[in-house]
């Protein structure tokens, strides 16, 4: 059974005058332990398609089985525990809070689970420890690099052992240098750690760190390449 399925998704906005098809059609399956990256130019349809895949929007029309159940059959409610439970988030603007430290910020997703007494100190140090930032836990995002702030998000990302981790241009706001030791890090998480990983990307030297590359065009999936 895939982790994730999608079948025939189409994705219409609309406003008084104008209706805009964001999807067309869109079919694939990721495998739990995949790494995908996601690729296209802007107006692609790959935007739309992470908030779909991550419970933040619906398709117009089309199936979307998580975990082997259709996303309809689940309760706002039921959607939201998932979400926060079985998934993780990174992104390019690392979204973390500025007065609070790196190990309180990976501390972030376990609010929703019980209290303090259930090792969520040990659970975060953890994590951290994963992105190599154990020295780091009691530093701001301000006394951190930019490199150092994503690894924090990707160690927030990790901290429930969610089933997919969802990366929205990771690299995007990174130089070369610093966009390839995340890189690296998601590599290791995949590879290593066996994570399922899905990212979205428009740069395709980053996009060769995954396993398959799926590349959209106009709201269409324009090729699907195991590598």
């Amino acid at each position: 059974m895939a982790l994730i399925s999608v079948k025939n998704l189409s994705k219409i906005y609309k406003s008084e005058t104008v209706e805009t098809q964001a999807l067309r059609g869109v079919s694939f399956d990721v495998q739990k332990g995949e790494f995908v990256a996601i690729m296209g130019p802007s107006g692609s349809g790959k935007s739309t398609l992470l908030h779909i895949l991550d419970f933040l929007d619906k398709p117009t029309t089309g199936e979307y089985f998580f975990e082997g159940k259709s996303i309809f059959n689940y309760s706002d409610e039921e959607r939201a525990i998932l979400r926060n439970k079985k998934m993780g988030f990174i992104f390019q603007s690392y979204n973390l809070l500025a007065r609070t430290t790196a190990l309180d910020n990976v501390k972030l997703p376990l609010i929703y689970f019980g209290d303090e007494g259930q090792g969520w100190d040990g659970l975060a140090r953890t994590a951290l420890t994963e992105v190599g930032l154990s020295e780091r836990a009691n530093h701001t995002p301000s006394q951190l690099s930019g490199g150092e702030q994503q690894r924090v998000a990707i160690a927030r990302a990790l901290v429930l052992n969610p089933e997919v981790i969802f990366a929205d241009e990771p690299t995007g706001n990174l130089d070369s240098k610093g966009g390839q030791q995340i890189m690296e890090i998601l590599q290791k998480l995949n590879r290593e750690k066996g994570h399922t990983i899905v990212m979205i990307t428009h740069e395709s030297d980053m996009a060769e760190y995954a396993g398959r590359i799926i590349r959209m065009r106009d709201g269409k999936i324009e090729s699907d390449i195991q590598k």
